[in-house]
């Protein structure tokens, strides 16, 4: 198992980013379960148990701005055909400080392996812990290179009243480390506001690629 990831984003965390030089780092995969691309202003980082000059040479055959290379579709697809893995989406990479005390709002916590947020993070997350509270859960664990990551889900019934914040501000006093992550489609604008109105600053890009 490579450290190095988990140094890079808890220097990230802190403010601390990679040089803006365009180059990319490779390094070992974290573990196991994923391997893939961390992308920051002109530096990429690639996790992967795939020789380093495999990698380089792909992104050399990519037809792209080297800036972009790594997210290109094409090194990805490369990277997924070589590694037989699967990929979601390109997600924007947020983080915000643990906050003391107890979360304002009123939670419980709850076992609920079928709720489709929870069975998703139960793949990708050890540790996996779920707080429900009225219209929406909240589900935390440790995801890519042992980071705390949150996910909420607010019914569409509640939605609009101001809850997502609320959620991802309370997983900012649950969290038992330093930092909270999350990771937001670029396209869903209503999760991205809703965690950028709770504190959460954008640091990366990633795509993560896991088992099929």
């Amino acid at each position: 198992m490579s450290e190095a990831l988990a140094s890079i984003l808890a220097e990230a965390a802190e403010g601390r980013f990679p040089p803006a030089d365009g180059a990319v780092t490779v390094v070992g995969r974290p573990g196991a379960r994923e391997e893939g691309v961390v992308a920051f202003t002109a530096h990429s980082v690639v996790f992967t148990a795939e020789d380093p000059e495999w990698v380089r040479a792909e992104l050399a055959a990519t037809n792209s701005d080297r800036l972009a290379a790594t997210m290109n579709p094409g090194f990805l697809a490369a990277l997924m055909a070589r590694t037989g893995r699967r990929m979601d989406t390109i997600d924007l990479v947020t983080v915000a400080d643990a906050l003391p005390g107890s979360p304002e709002i009123g939670l419980r916590e709850i076992e609920d392996r079928e709720h489709p947020r929870v069975a998703a993070a139960l793949k990708r997350r050890d540790e996996v812990r779920v707080w429900a509270a009225d219209g929406g859960v909240l589900v935390l664990g440790r995801g890519l290179a042992g980071r705390w990551e949150v996910s909420v889900e607010v019914d569409e019934e509640a939605r609009g009243g101001g809850l997502g914040p609320r959620l991802a501000t309370a997983a900012r006093h649950l969290v038992p480390g330093p930092v909270v992550w999350s990771q937001q489609s670029p396209g869903n604008a209503r999760s991205v506001r809703a965690f950028q109105r709770a504190g959460y600053r954008p640091v990366a890009s990633e795509a993560v690629l896991t088992a099929r």
